[in-house]
């Protein structure tokens, strides 16, 4: 989870997230320079939201977004294209469906192909996908891990 004094990290790392993704979304930035995200900081407000940052050896490398509405959603998720193709987004996005048993729901924009090929190999578990007004998303289920003593 994303400490109070981390969150400005977040924030930061978010716009390069929202400037990757603006080739796929109609958006621009606002008279600050900035992209709109108007849900984070209710990440620190809703318990329904949980904010993750992603980091290798030590340095900023992503965050994962995740949010239940009733099944869990990954609302945003991000690794820097200097970790990308390195397994660090497979290994972070299974670590944040492996927190959260139950339904789950990855979305992806129909141009956006590459977050596509990226999700349906980095859920590790058998998935339906769906096809939707804005491009698909893929449906699974997270079964909870025992323990050895249960």
């Amino acid at each position: 989870m994303v400490k109070e004094e981390d969150r400005s990290v977040l924030r930061r790392l978010l716009q390069l997230y929202l400037h990757d993704l603006s080739e796929f979304i109609d958006t621009d930035v606002d008279p600050h320079g900035e992209f709109p995200y108007r849900y984070l900081d209710h990440y620190w407000t809703e318990p329904d939201r949980h904010a993750f940052l992603i980091r290798v050896d030590g340095e900023w490398a992503g965050f994962a977004l995740v949010r239940a509405c009733p099944h869990w959603d990954m609302a945003e998720f991000f690794v820097m294209r200097k970790y990308r193709r390195e397994g660090v987004g497979r290994e972070a996005a299974r670590l944040v469906f492996a927190a959260f048993p139950g339904t789950w729901e990855v979305r992806q924009r129909e141009a956006n192909t590459g977050a596509t090929r990226f999700w349906r190999a980095a859920i590790p578990y058998e998935f339906e996908e769906v096809a939707t007004e804005e491009g698909v998303k893929q449906r699974f289920v997270v079964t909870p891990v025992r323990n050895a003593s249960d």
